[in-house]
């Protein structure tokens, strides 16, 4: 029997669930369910409840992922041979926690009722906090001033104290809901939670995953004990073990071979996060190799093998090993539209008239393309500020310094946590234009990939995560990452922008407030 491996990813919005046959080299299935359409008796919007007292706090429900789940199951059971799947793991938005009163909450279950009604008397809080909140500034400065400041925090955890970050938020919870912690016995992980769930066991939660939680020390792979003392009384011995992500948390729940057909002896490997499941699913998780979100907000993804924090990025463990750079920017995509629409053009003009034959020369001409606060680099902002520039200029000018000063930014916070990359996977809404592509070869010195198919990445990287229990994770990469490449460095317009930098990053340094 040919087997199968899935992956799940249980992110903001959504459950996804893909199957992989890695004999054919081809994803076979794939099945999302939608919290906010498919499950609106929980009253979430896009996935997530925001408090109307105080709009920075922002949860979920772990109730709602376990309906989900079984949703997602049922879906995938009709065009799957659920015994043929061999390994599962999965990935789970990074940072959200989920509060249980029993250490043993998975051991005691009823095969007539639904995963929800089985755990349900055994959460101590129904809610999960999730990445969005960001209302735990104080605990932020507490845990820093607790663990030594924010260089000590960094090099302890790979990120300075982040209101999204798990540490935080248990900090906060700690406070606020005293009862709540003195009772609660385990506090997992969305991804550790799952895994949890699905192998009826305690799992673990990897490393890659803990290391967006402000708690581990990154460079020992165990929890840390400085940091867990700031954070709150007794912590170690309410969160779960830690564990390689190539660990095998268990065998599959007898519940889910009696309701959905799983072969008994599947395994599952512990879950990660979404973003340390994505550079898997990108193809990105070797060193020299990079991936770019272009959305909402630009994502820089990238493989390390040595630890360099820096101030405005996230170093995470790396699921193919060693570390992973990861680096957002605030203005990203709503910023490019609204230059596009200060300009009075659309986006055939700002394509392909912009940037058509076009080959940078050495001007002094500089945008910082910030519409707002930006966080990498952390500076004040409310337009964009122009240097060098004549009186009148052209459109196409302005356009291509816009878009040279969002590549350029992102280049300079890069080289502060490694070697700049020679392949860059750009993924995203405005992928789709070759100037921007162009932008960042040149800029990079970098061949610029495009994936060749479109899937749920952080899905996707579970699955080969899955089948990594038979199959080596850079040939899985191969096998379902295929890219084409679609614009090269040009040698003489790297040489014009590497002058730039230092132009534009003391411009960067005269407006950081």
């Amino acid at each position: 029997m040919k087997p199968l491996y899935l992956g799940i990813d249980a992110s903001t919005q959504s459950l996804t669930g893909i199957v992989v046959d890695c004999g054919a080299s081809e994803v076979l299935a794939c099945e999302s369910v939608n919290f906010e359409k498919d499950l609106p008796c929980y009253g979430t919007s896009a996935g997530v409840c925001v408090s109307p007292e105080n709009p920075l706090e922002v949860w979920s429900y772990p109730a709602m992922w376990l309906d989900a789940l079984e949703m997602l199951f049922a879906k995938l059971s009709k065009s799957v041979d659920m015994k043929k799947i061999s390994a599962i793991s999965g990935s789970g938005q990074q940072h959200a926690t989920v509060w249980l009163n029993s250490a043993e909450a998975f051991s005691f279950w009823d095969f007539s009722k639904s995963l929800s009604e089985n755990m349900r008397p055994f959460f101590s809080r129904d809610k999960s906090p999730v990445w969005m909140d960001a209302s735990t500034s104080a605990e932020c400065r507490e845990m820093t001033m607790s663990a030594g400041g924010y260089s000590e925090v960094l090099q302890k955890t790979g990120s300075i104290m982040t209101e999204r970050f798990s540490g935080a938020q248990i900090r906060k919870i700690s406070k606020t809901e005293a009862k709540t912690y003195a009772k609660t016995k385990k506090i997992h992980l969305n991804s550790s939670f799952i895994c949890s769930v699905l192998c009826a066991a305690d799992s673990p939660v990897d490393f890659c995953d803990a290391s967006g939680m402000n708690l581990m020390n990154i460079k020992n792979f165990d929890w840390d004990p400085q940091m867990l003392d700031s954070c709150a009384q007794n912590l170690e011995s309410k969160l779960p073990k830690l564990a390689s992500p190539k660990t095998v948390a268990g065998k599959i729940a007898k519940y889910f071979c009696r309701k959905y057909g799983f072969n008994e002896n599947a395994k599952i490997v512990v879950f990660t996060g979404d973003n340390p499941s994505s550079i898997v699913g990108l193809g990105a998780s070797n060193s020299g190799t990079a991936a770019v979100s272009l959305g909402t907000s630009d994502t820089f993804f990238c493989s390390l093998k040595d630890f360099r924090p820096s101030v405005n990025a996230h170093i995470f463990c790396n699921p193919n090993g060693a570390y992973m750079g990861l680096i957002c920017f605030r203005n990203a995509s709503l910023a490019r539209d609204k230059f596009r629409e200060m300009m009075g053009v659309n986006w055939k003009f700002f394509d392909e008239t912009a940037f058509k034959n076009y080959m940078p020369t050495p001007d002094k001409k500089l945008i910082l393309p910030f519409f707002v606060d930006e966080i990498s680099p952390r500076l004040q902002s409310n337009a964009p500020i122009y240097a060098g520039f004549p009186p009148k200029d052209s459109k196409e000018n302005y356009i291509r310094t816009f878009i040279e000063g969002q590549v350029i930014n992102i280049f300079l916070q890069v080289k502060k946590i490694g070697p700049i990359p020679k392949k860059i996977i750009l993924t995203g809404g405005a992928s789709k234009s070759l100037g921007i592509a162009q932008t960042f070869a040149d800029v990079f010195g970098a061949n610029v990939y495009a994936l060749k198919s479109s899937q749920n990445s952080a899905a996707l990287g579970a699955a080969m995560r899955a089948a990594s229990c038979d199959y080596d994770l850079n040939t899985l990469e191969s096998m379902f990452c295929p890219l084409k490449q679609i614009k090269k460095a040009r040698p003489q317009a790297t040489q014009v922008y590497l002058k730039k930098l230092n132009l534009f990053e003391d411009m960067l340094r005269s407006n950081i407030r």
